[in-house]
């Protein structure tokens, strides 16, 4: 009897094996060198429970990744009077507060970009009510056309369709 549940479970697992190889679709040797590569960088994890990585445990030990773009010395001076210009500086003290915040009589206003109208937001709401885009009142979070589906399937084909349209003209606009 054991040696029969014995036999099937190996069955069963190299069932799952070879169903797991084809479904990620890499040969061994793929495999074996993404390993090699990890190893090489330090990019597995460190043995207990830390939950690092080697790499992270001991950065001495591998090779950092290259730096990206490096920005000039007139580019730092350039930022650095434009912030000194709109006070986009830390004020001195505990605040942690910028000098544009703690004292705005001194520094030009910042110009918000313009927001939406009163009708663009009612159109908006009125959409989102329609198609069930909006927060149900449950404890899951989930929005009202996730809660219940076949209330806004109507809506939902149609919001699908005119994406549909907008990406078709869209793609012609391109080829022209």
């Amino acid at each position: 009897m054991n040696i029969a549940r014995t036999t099937i479970s190996l069955v069963l697992l190299a069932a799952l094996g070879t169903t797991a190889q084809a479904q990620s679709g890499m040969t061994r040797e793929q495999v074996k060198a993404e390993l090699a590569e990890a190893i090489r960088t330090g990019d597995v994890l460190a043995p207990g429970d830390s939950g690092m990585k080697l790499n992270e445990l001991y950065p001495q030990r591998y090779a950092h990744p290259a730096a990206g773009p490096t920005v000039t010395r007139a580019q730092v001076k350039a930022e650095l009077a434009e912030a000194i210009r709109t006070g986009d500086m830390l004020a001195q003290g505990d605040s942690g507060l910028k000098l544009n915040e703690e004292f705005p009589q001194r520094y030009p206003a910042v110009v918000a970009p313009p927001g939406k109208t009163r009708a663009e937001v009612r159109a908006e709401l009125a959409e989102a009510i329609r198609t069930g885009d909006i927060a149900a009142n449950n404890e899951l979070g989930l929005k009202l056309n996730e809660e219940f589906p076949q209330r806004y399937a109507n809506a939902r084909a149609s919001q699908e369709r005119q994406q549909q349209a907008s990406v078709a003209m869209a793609a012609s606009a391109v080829a022209r």
